[in-house]
This record gives structure tokens, sequence and C-alpha cells, in this order.
């Protein structure tokens, strides 16, 4: 049996608006690549559907955007946001050690 690839990605809620919580976390990636689990949830690809979103939540139907962290932390959609990313604590040394290439501010 192989193990599951998982990678460190952005996830954004949508479902309310442009600028929802988001937060930085480790998803397992479908084998298929269609779709992405996280904290116990199934997000779907939207394939072009959604309005600044790009996966929806296979349970309630809810927007997402998810998307590869960049190195430079502009991962909004909506720059204008003054509201804060979360950072899980299983990925925050690796986030900021591997995709920042710095170390984690204090």
């Amino acid at each position: 049996m192989t193990a599951k690839k998982t990678r460190i990605m952005y996830i954004e809620d949508k479902s309310e608006g442009l600028n929802g919580p988001a937060r930085i976390g480790r998803v397992t990636l479908s084998k298929s690549g269609q779709s992405v689990h996280y904290a116990g949830r199934t997000f779907q690809r939207l394939g072009g559907q959604g309005f600044k979103a790009n996966y929806f939540d296979t349970e309630s139907g809810a927007h997402f955007w998810i998307s590869g962290p960049r190195k430079d932390g502009s991962d909004r959609l909506n720059k204008g946001s003054a509201n804060p990313i979360d950072i899980d604590g299983d990925v925050e040394a690796e986030y900021w050690a591997d995709i920042r290439g710095q170390k984690p501010p204090r």
C-alpha cells in the first residue's frame, strides 16, 4: 500500500464573501487530484465554475480557494483583507523554513 500524498496548502473560506477565514495546513490529495482532504472535510474541484473559488466542500457546498502557499506570503486573492492567516501548528516550522525560507516570526 502506498502512502497518501500530502502537501502544505493555503485554504480560504469564500462562503461568506471575498475575505474569509484563511489558514495554512497540510492537505491529503486524492489519487485523481480532483479532491483534497483537510480537517475531516473533503473539497472537490469546481472546474472553473466558482467565483474567486476553485474548490467546494462536498458536505456543505461552501466555496473555498485552495492553492499552494506563496514564498512571499501574499496568498489571498483579495489583497485588501486585514484578516490574519492562521498556520496549523503541525506545519508551522516546515512552512517557514521550506516555503518562506526564513525563521518563524516571534
